[in-house]
C-alpha cells in the first residue's frame, strides 16, 4: 500500500451507554472488550489514523488509558455545549488529553448536522464552539469532524474560509494522507475484529474505487 494512503477509524461511545440521545446513537457505542480488541488490530496498522467522536466520558475513563499504554494517540472531537455535563467529557477531561499528547478538534457546538443549520446559526456551530473548546483545551483548535458525517459545498466552504486545516467525514473508505477532507471509517457495535478489518483493510477493486470517487464529489458539490 501506498504510504500516502492512510485509513482513518473513528469511535464514538465505549463501554456500557447511557439514555439514547439521538436515534441511533446506540448503533455506535462498542463494548470495551470489542474495542480493545480492534484497537489492537489498528496497533498493528502504521497507516491507521484514530478519532473520537462526540466527546463522551468514555473517552478519558476507558480509551484514554488504553491509546497511552498502547503509546498510540489518537483525535477526539468534542460537542462543546456537553462539555461538564453528565456522561460527557469533563474540561478537565479535555485537558486530560492534551496533556497526554492527544489531539483535539471540534464535533460542533450541539451535534446537529450542518447542512441543516440556517446561516444564522451556523457560526455557533463553527466558530464560537470552536473557541469554547480551544479556551478548554488550552491551545488552538484547527480540525473538525462533521456530525453525523453530514456536509456539502456550503459547508467546505465555510471550514476553509474559517482556516480549518483538516476535516473528517464519516464516508467509508481510504483516505490521501495530506488531504484536507479526510474520509473515516466509523467503528459499529456490531463490529468484530474480523467485519472490522474486512471493512477497512479489504482490497477496494477499480469499481469500488470509482464510486467512492464519485460519492464523495456529488457530497462536495450539492
Amino acid at each position: 500500500m501506498s504510504p500516502q494512503v492512510v485509513h482513518n477509524v473513528s469511535f464514538h461511545g465505549v463501554g456500557a451507554p447511557g439514555p439514547e440521545r439521538e436515534p441511533g446513537e446506540h448503533d455506535y457505542w462498542v463494548s470495551r472488550d470489542s474495542f480493545l480488541r480492534i484497537l489492537d488490530a489498528c496497533a498493528a496498522r502504521p497507516e491507521v489514523r484514530l478519532s473520537f467522536d462526540d466527546g463522551n466520558e468514555s473517552d478519558v475513563a476507558i480509551a484514554l488509558p488504553a491509546l497511552v499504554e498502547r503509546g498510540l494517540t489518537a483525535d477526539f472531537f468534542v460537542i462543546a455545549g456537553r462539555i461538564d455535563t453528565p456522561g460527557n467529557v469533563s474540561a478537565e477531561g479535555v485537558r486530560a488529553l492534551v496533556a497526554a499528547g492527544m489531539g483535539v478538534g471540534t464535533h460542533g457546538l450541539g451535534h446537529r448536522a450542518w447542512p441543516d443549520v440556517p446561516d444564522t446559526e451556523l457560526r455557533a456551530e463553527l466558530t464560537d464552539a470552536r473557541t469554547a473548546i480551544a479556551e478548554t483545551a488550552g491551545r488552538p483548535v484547527d480540525s473538525a469532524a462533521c456530525p453525523f458525517g453530514a456536509y456539502d459545498r456550503r459547508i467546505l466552504g465555510r471550514l476553509r474560509a474559517l482556516g480549518y486545516r483538516r476535516v473528517y467525514t464519516s464516508d467509508r473508505r481510504p483516505a490521501a494522507g495530506e488531504a484536507w477532507l479526510q474520509a473515516r471509517f466509523s467503528v459499529l457495535a456490531t463490529d468484530t475484529v474480523d467485519s472490522f478489518r474486512t471493512a477497512v483493510f479489504a482490497h477496494r477493486g477499480p469499481a469500488r474505487r470509482l464510486r467512492d470517487t464519485a460519492v464523495g464529489a456529488v457530497k462536495r458539490w450539492r
